[in-house]
C-alpha cells in the first residue's frame, strides 16, 4: 500500500521512501527501526523492508548487538566522490575558525537539503556558555534557526513556495510556538536587514545571526551563522553582521570561475 505525504496527498514512490529513510539516518538520534519509521513517516513493515534492501547493497549497516542502524560504506564512498572536487567545508572552515576566535561563540555551517537545513560543520569558541545543542548532522526545517532562516530568505519565491507546505507541517508538530505568521515576519525583517537574526525561538536565552552563501548562479548553497546567548547577539549585532558579510563574500568569491 502506498504511503501518502502529509502535504500533498500524493503517493510516495519507492525511491522517495528510500530517500526519506537515508535522509533521517544522518541524524544520530534516528538509529532504531521505530525512530526511522516515525521520522520518515512510513509504517514499520515498509521501513524494515527498505532497510533490509539498503543493508544488502551496503548503504546501511545494522549492529547485531544493539540492533541499531548506521550509514554503511557505500554512503561514505559516495560522499568521498562528492567532495573530490571543491569541498565547501574545506573552503569555509577557516572562516568558522576565525569567527569563533574573534567572538568566542559557536559558528555553524549549514546546507539546504529539500525543506530542511542540515549542520555540516561547526566550530566552538572559548566563551564558557556555548550553543551546544547542535552537532554535525542536525536537521531543522528551513526557517528555524538563524542559518536556516538565512537560507529560506535567499531562495527564490518559487523555491520558497515549494518547500513551505513541508516546513509548516513540521513546525506545527515540533515547534508549535513558531507560527507561519511569525516565520513570515522574521523573513521580512531578515530581508530588510540583509541578514537573518532569531532570538529565543528554538532555545530560551539563546539567539543567532546568519547569512546565506550563494553559488555562481545566485542560489543559496549554504549558510554561515553565529549562535550565542541572546545578550551577546544583541549587544554585538552590527559587529557580527559585518564579520559574517566579509567571510561570506570571501567564500563566494572562491566559488567563482
Amino acid at each position: 500500500m502506498a504511503t501518502s505525504t502529509k502535504t500533498s496527498g500524493k503517493p510516495l514512490s519507492s525511491i522517495e521512501k528510500t530517500c526519506r529513510i537515508l535522509a533521517c539516518m544522518t541524524d544520530p538520534r534516528h538509529v532504531r527501526l521505530t525512530d526511522i519509521a516515525e521520522y520518515s513517516g512510513l509504517d514499520l513493515s515498509t521501513t524494515l523492508r527498505i532497510l533490509k534492501e539498503l543493508e544488502g547493497q551496503n548503504f546501511i549497516e545494522r549492529d547485531p548487538l544493539t540492533k541499531q542502524y548506521v550509514l554503511g560504506p557505500q554512503v561514505y564512498a559516495m560522499h568521498h566522490a562528492m567532495v573530490a572536487g571543491m569541498d565547501l567545508k574545506a573552503e569555509a572552515r577557516p572562516a568558522l575558525i576565525r569567527l569563533s576566535r574573534l567572538f568566542g561563540d559557536t559558528v555553524i555551517l549549514s546546507a539546504p537539503m529539500g525543506w530542511e537545513s542540515v549542520c555540516i560543520d561547526l566550530c566552538f569558541g572559548d566563551y564558557p556558555i556555548r550553543a551546544n545543542y547542535l552537532h554535525v548532522g542536525s536537521r531543522r526545517p528551513l526557517g528555524v534557526g538563524a542559518g536556516s532562516l538565512a537560507l529560506l530568505m535567499a531562495m527564490s519565491n518559487a523555491e520558497r513556495q515549494a518547500v513551505m507546505p513541508a516546513v509548516q507541517a513540521c513546525m506545527s508538530k515540533r515547534y508549535p510556538l513558531y507560527s507561519t505568521n511569525y516565520l513570515n515576519e522574521q523573513l521580512q525583517h531578515a530581508s530588510n536587514r540583509g541578514y537573518a537574526m532569531l532570538l529565543e525561538v528554538v532555545i530560551q536565552k539563546m539567539g543567532g545571526l546568519g547569512l546565506a552563501i550563494k553559488g555562481p548562479n545566485g542560489q543559496p548553497i549554504a549558510a554561515l551563522s553565529i549562535a550565542a546567548l541572546t545578550e551577546r547577539i544583541v549587544s554585538r549585532e552590527h559587529e557580527l553582521a559585518a564579520a559574517l558579510q566579509e567571510e561570506v563574500h570571501a567564500i563566494e568569491q572562491a566559488w567563482l570561475p
